[in-house]
């Protein structure tokens, strides 16, 4: 899918214009942004609208998220046990203490895996 960003009132007020008139080719819209279906159709529009709008526009190929493969099984793992915990107020640093699940700062020093084919 193609990501379409805008940064600007005159850019979003384009990108509502397009996706109403281009209804087939939005994948979902999301007030200043909108994901397109990455065809030619979705490439000349968001390529439109940053050639209107310049800076104001920012266009990115997206990719789905496979948990599987981008994901160790001990953070998805720690995720549905933090979501399944018996007091939903505890926060995950004092959930996760004392026990097998990754502690905080690992979660943020780990990447996610970057499988995609290129």
């Amino acid at each position: 899918m193609l990501l379409v960003v805008t940064y600007s009132r005159a850019a979003r007020q384009t990108l509502r214009n397009v996706c109403n008139a281009h209804e087939e080719t939005v994948v979902r819209r999301f007030g200043r942004a909108a994901l397109l279906e990455e065809t030619a159709m979705g490439a000349f529009l968001g390529l439109r609208l940053r050639a209107k709008h310049g800076a104001d526009v920012q266009l990115e190929r997206t990719a789905p998220f496979n948990e599987f493969e981008a994901v160790d099984a001990d953070v998805r793992d720690a995720a549905a046990a933090y979501e399944a915990r018996d007091r939903p107020s505890t926060p995950y640093a004092k959930f996760a203490a004392g026990t097998d699940h990754p502690d905080p700062s690992e979660l943020r020093d780990r990447d996610v895996a970057d499988r995609r084919e290129g």
